[in-house]
Formats: C-alpha cells, structure tokens, sequence
C-alpha cells in the first residue's frame, strides 16, 4: 500500500522517484506513513497532499487547522482510539459523526468506531501530521492556567526568605511534594514545548522570581511565582534531575528525561548556579526529533554549501565553526557528521556536554573535574585509529595544538570557535599561540554563523522601505527594488511576527591566496577583504539575502549582523 501510494504521487509528477525513496528510506528507520514522512523531509506540503488524498478516495478534505472542536465531540472518541487509528472527531449532526482520517478507505476503522460510538461515521480525509497535531492540542492535559496553579499558593504567607535563613531540607521535601509545586513545575516544562522554547531560565531576585523562556532566540517572561516558594520549586527540578538538594553553595548539572505520551520523549539539560538572592536554574531543551540534520535546509546559499562540502570531505585538514553561544555550531556540526557517517569511517567526538546522542558516532563527554578534557580526549582518540574528529571547542593552546597536529597527519578535524567572524578566526588561533604556517597549512575552511527570526507566515506583510535605508543596510541601487516584509503579529507567532529561525552563514574557504596573507601576518581586516574579493559573502551579505527573499526583517538582520 505504501508504495502504491507513493507511486501514484510519482505518476501525478507531485514528486520525483528520488524522493520517494528517501521517504521510504526514512519510514523504515522512524515508521509513519509514507505521506508523513514525504511531508516530514519538506518534499510536499500538507494542502497538496490533502488533496491528493481528497482526489484518490473522492472524500471531501478538511483543514483541522482552521476547524474548532468542542469538547463534547472529542469526549466520544477516546484519546488510545484516536492514537492508534490516527483518526479525530471533528463534529456531530444528528446520529452522523464527521470524523478525519488519514486513511478512508480503511472500513474495518470505519467500523470500530461505529461500534465504540453508537454513531453512523462520515469520514473526510486529512493529513497524517494535521491529525497527529490536532490529537496532541485535543487530548493534551487539559491546561493547567498559570493564574489557577498560582491560586492555590496562600499568598497571605508569602514573604521575602534572606539567602542566610537555614532551610530545613526535611520541610523543604514536604513542600516539594505539594501539589501547588509539582503542578506548577509541569507546566513550565510542558508550556515551554508548546511555545518552541530552546531555555527555560528560572531566576530569584530580592522581591520576586519569574521564569522567562528562550523563544527564536530572544528572552521572553512568562510568569512570575510566589517568592516564597522558589526553593520548593528549584528543588523540584533537582529531584527530577538527580541533583543534590542540600548543596546549595556549588553549581549543579543535570538532565531531565520527560515521557511525553506513547512515543515522544523531551531531554532537559540543568544548569544550577547559586545567586545572591537563591539558585537560579537554566533548562535547555533538547527535542531530537526536531534535530534538523539537511544541511539543504539549513539556510545556506548554494555556492557556500557547496564550499562547506568540499571541505568535509576532504581526506584531512581542519575545519572551523565559529559564532556565540546558541548560534546553531553543534547543529551544524552534527550536520556535518551525520553526511560523513558511513561503516568505513571511524567518527569520535569530545563533547561539553554531549548534547544528542548520534548512532555510529563514538561520542566523550568532558569531565574536568577528572582531567578529561578536550587536549586529553584528542590524545587518547589519536591512539583509537580514527578517522574524522569532532573536538567540541578550541579554546587554548594546548587543544589548538593537538587538533592541527592531527589535521596534518592524515586526519579531518571539525570543532569550533569562539569568534564575531570566519577572518578573525584566525588571528584568534595566532593569539593562542599558534604558528602561522601551521595554521595555513591545516586549515581548510572557517565558517562564521548567525541564527535571525524568520517573518511568521500567518501574519506576513509587506511594508515601504525608504531607498536610503536599503542601501545604508548594503543594497545597492543597480541591485533593483528590493520588497521588504514583517510579521504583523498573531495567535502563532504570541504576538512577536517571528516564527523560527533560519541560519546566516559566512564560508571561508583558505586558498592559497589566503593561506599566503596568513603566512605574511596581514591584519584581519585585510583577509576578510581578501576573502570578499574571492567570493566569500560575509553574515550581512547573507542576511540582506534573506530579506530580499522575504524571510526575515531588516530589523533583525541589523540585530544579529554587523556592517562591512
């Protein structure tokens, strides 16, 4: 049945055969239908394969996205029912149930549900995904408001509690167990799905704590709890994390692994730091189904991912990700390892922390508090035969030196860099200590790269830009008009205009022109004018791009890039 289907699509020139069998390849390593996983890896939207669907079964389409279910109707059918046939009531006329399916022409469902509910059913087809969607928002835990959990804090007894106090750890275990407490930690972990948040940062201050969330890069408050029951909460968050309570002097690191319904899992890492004022806590969500591993998707333009390419897969050298914390390097990176991970290859990597957990990739996570740190892990993977080496970051001399040394003698070294740009890169390994001939002669490529906001699709807009304005961003005049775009803001995008991030990329391949300036001792400014003249677009370059193909704003584009 499935490759009938794909077939079919193949035949109506919807898709290409390729596809199709990369869907097919990809239902076998994570399961769902053929039309989810097409939908999944991006090779054709929902709308044209509802009606497709709608076209094939001569049932009519429904868009559950735009459709408002009452509760009465979802009570009918109940949520393991809808789970394993991947169906949704969506409304009620008379002794008819209206009920979506991915799969019509499925009677025997047809008639379970019949018998379950007592009602004739009339079937409309839907997308698998729409339906996983609208299942998730239906039979979600009903939502807990952050003003009802609130309530049930006695707030007449709040009061501000002085870091000195002694906390009683038994009382303090009593509290945690609250209910008020467990609720209310539940809801931040949950709510933060919901939202797409990357951080969870729980934060206490003299007069008041609040928790904020990381959404599409940019901090955002959410709520503010009693401060008086900071400590059973905080507390709360190391229990789940098996982190000691009682120490409360000393930073902590954990993880959270939380059980999302049947199939889903959420792993939290936990950052504890003590404070003047109380432990503040930074939860960081790691979801690897929504790992996005394409490199095609990741926002490069094609000449620079074609450059990023060649140099992977080079036999050795050193490859260089730079940019802040949180500009998407480990993605990148794993982007990287995940199109290099074949049987032939031996792939190590020394991580801090190991973030996701890849299959065939040997991966270290760093302990220093042992002496296994990342110039130790690199000495003992040099003695494991490798082949590829993923060094987390570069960040003395010493791990410098290792990884060029291994990227000359027959090795491909990947790690990354803290740095504003793919040229200072460079100057930032001389500074280390590094000589200039090692660094010419082992380096590859550097790549430099920016997350910015891309414009919400629901409430996109255009909007008149001043010509001046374009060209002191960079246009230029003979480039021709350029339409600019912004989010109006809505109920998907919480009111911002931004939903989702797409990466700005600066590639710099080291010719032999370039590795001669390296040689010479040239000033960063003079590289990356070097580097410009050969055709490396630098991260403004890459974003004014992204504003002329309407992905993102000027605004944050002058957020995250700095001028030429």
């Amino acid at each position: 049945m499935v490759d009938r289907f794909g077939e079919l699509l193949v035949k109506s020139n919807i898709i290409t055969q390729e596809q199709l069998n990369k869907a097919i390849e990809e239902q076998r390593v994570s399961g769902g239908k053929i039309g989810y996983n097409l939908t999944k890896l991006g090779f054709i939207n929902e709308k044209d394969l509802t009606a497709f669907l709608s076209k094939q079964y001569g049932i009519p389409a429904i868009d559950l996205a735009t459709v408002e279910i009452v509760p009465d109707v979802i009570k009918l059918i109940s949520e393991d029912v809808a789970k394993k046939y991947q169906i949704i009531p969506t409304s009620r006329t008379g002794s008819t149930l209206i009920v979506a399916m991915s799969d019509p022409s499925n009677i025997f469902v047809i008639d379970d549900i019949k018998f379950l509910t007592g009602y004739n059913v009339e079937p409309m087809v839907s997308s698998e995904t729409a339906i996983k969607s609208a299942i998730d928002k239906h039979y979600a835990v009903p939502e807990m408001d952050i003003g009802d959990v609130l309530t049930e804090f006695d707030e007449s007894e709040m009061e501000v509690v002085q870091e000195e106090e002694e906390v009683d750890i038994s009382d303090l275990k009593k509290e945690i167990e609250d209910a008020p407490v467990v609720k209310l930690v539940n809801l931040v972990l949950t709510d933060a799905i919901k939202k797409d948040a990357s951080d969870i940062h729980l934060e206490p201050y003299e007069k008041y704590f609040r928790v904020r969330y990381r959404i599409d890069g940019v901090l955002q408050q959410v709520m503010n709890p009693p401060v008086r029951m900071k400590n059973a909460i905080v507390s709360r968050i190391k229990i789940m994390s098996s982190l000691d309570i009682a120490e409360r002097r000393l930073p902590q690191d954990g993880r959270i692994k939380l059980k999302l319904g049947a199939d889903k899992e959420m792993d939290y890492r936990v950052s504890v730091l003590p404070t003047l004022f109380g432990e503040k806590v930074v939860l960081r969500l790691l979801d690897k189904s929504s790992l996005q591993l394409d490199m095609t998707k990741l926002g490069f333009e094609q000449e620079a991912l074609d450059n990023f390419l060649e140099a992977i897969h080079k036999p050795w050298g050193m490859v260089l990700v730079t940019g802040p914390t949180g500009s998407g390097k480990t993605t990148t990176l794993y982007s990287a390892l995940t199109d290099l991970n074949k049987i032939s290859e031996n792939i190590s990597t020394a991580e801090d922390p190991v973030e996701y957990n890849l299959m065939g990739i040997n991966q270290v996570q760093m302990h220093e508090e042992i002496g296994l740190n990342f110039a130790a892990a690199l000495r003992a993977f040099l003695r494991q035969d490798p082949d590829i080496i993923m060094v987390g970051e570069v960040r003395d001399y010493e791990t410098a030196e290792i990884s060029i040394k291994a990227a000359l003698t027959g090795h491909l070294v990947l790690s990354t860099l803290h740095t504003n740009d793919a040229p200072s890169s460079i100057n930032r390994l001389l500074n280390m200590g590094i000589e200039p001939f090692l660094i010419a002669s082992s380096t590859n490529l550097v790549l430099a790269q920016r997350l910015a906001r891309k414009i919400c699709n629901e409430c996109k807009e255009q909007v008149k830009v001043a010509e001046q304005t374009l060209i002191d961003l960079g246009f230029t005049p003979e480039g021709g008009s350029v339409q600019c775009y912004k989010g109006k803001g809505c109920a998907k995008c919480n009111g911002t205009g931004y939903k989702g991030r797409v990466a700005l990329y600066e590639v710099m391949p080291l010719s032999e022109t370039l590795k001669d300036l390296v040689l010479n001792g040239v000033s960063t400014a003079e590289l990356k004018r070097a580097a410009v003249d050969e055709g490396m677009k630098t991260l403004r370059m890459s974003g004014l791009q992204k504003i002329k193909e309407g992905v993102s704003t000027l605004e944050e584009i002058l957020r995250v890039t700095m001028g030429d």
